[in-house]
């Protein structure tokens, strides 16, 4: 699979579904650099140059955010609101990868305009099948939005 090499910023705040996805996508041969926020505040950080990221260049987006919900300190559907609310990264491709099956948080999200809503699958085999045609769909096969 080709790809750019331009950041995943994965925001997984569970060390074991962080090393899934690592492995998930290095077995689909995803070769961009990956980035893990272990909470919402930390993703928000890393964005906005502040806190841990402070001098990190901003104008430098992840090519794709891979958000979980259930997250410490700032829940992923508030992040996503802070992503959407900002001029600099509304247009940043945001995926939501998590657990959660309610519907209300299906409906929230797309209501706060995620690009795209995945369950995780409980089986390693089915997981990486799963990141393998993320990866190929949003880093290689769809157009991104233009940068404002």
């Amino acid at each position: 699979m080709t790809t750019d090499s331009r950041t995943i910023l994965l925001v997984e705040d569970n060390p074991s579904d962080v090393g899934l996805t690592q492995r998930a996508l290095e077995k689909s041969r995803v070769s961009n650099h990956m980035v893990v926020a272990g909470d919402g505040q930390e993703a928000l950080d890393y964005l906005w140059g502040a806190g841990a990221w402070a001098g990190r260049d901003v104008s430098d987006l992840p090519a794709l955010l891979l958000l979980d919900l259930k997250l410490p300190k700032v829940p992923g559907l508030e992040v996503l609101r802070r992503i959407r609310a900002d001029a600099r990264t509304r247009r940043l491709l945001v995926v939501i990868l998590t657990t959660s099956q309610e519907e209300q948080d299906v409906a929230a999200g797309y209501d706060l305009g995620v690009n795209s809503y995945i369950r995780k699958p409980v089986d390693f085999k089915q997981f990486a099948a799963t990141v393998e045609h993320l990866g190929l769909y949003w880093l290689v096969l769809n157009e991104p939005p233009p940068r404002e």
